[in-house]
């Protein structure tokens, strides 16, 4: 086995225990912080999902170049979210490598969890 294989073998372990611990600690909130840290070492894609209380999941995928920043990642992905959750919910990136997710007026709380992550070297922390 390469040391390339070797290294892609870790970064998918890494991402299914990521995923594990994201999926048992949700719950419904009315406003979540997605940290991104590092930078993308090769183009991939990050798959949210957005699940109202009571309500249908939404998966939001956002597609991410290699060589883009924490900062220009958590823009691209203000980007998706509002594209895909509309009015409802208020989209914004703070310290330029966080998004913040809010709801607004009645719409009901909700969880966000990592559904995936085939961005190499970038780091997605669900708060």
């Amino acid at each position: 086995m390469t040391i390339n294989a070797v290294q892609r073998l870790a970064a998918c372990a890494a991402l299914i225990l990521a995923t594990l611990a994201t999926n048992a600690s949700a719950e419904p909130a009315s406003k979540w912080r997605i940290q991104f840290d590092h930078y993308a070492r090769d183009p991939g894609e990050l798959v949210l999902r957005i699940t109202p209380l009571n309500g249908t999941p939404i998966d939001v995928t956002t597609q991410i170049a290699d060589a883009k920043s924490e900062n220009q990642a958590a823009d691209l992905l203000r980007k998706s979210l509002k594209t895909a959750l509309g009015k409802g919910y208020h989209v914004e990136v703070d310290d330029g490598e966080d998004v913040i997710l809010k709801r607004k007026g009645k719409t009901p709380k909700f969880e966000v969890t990592l559904v995936s992550n085939t961005v190499n070297g970038l780091s997605v922390t669900i708060k």
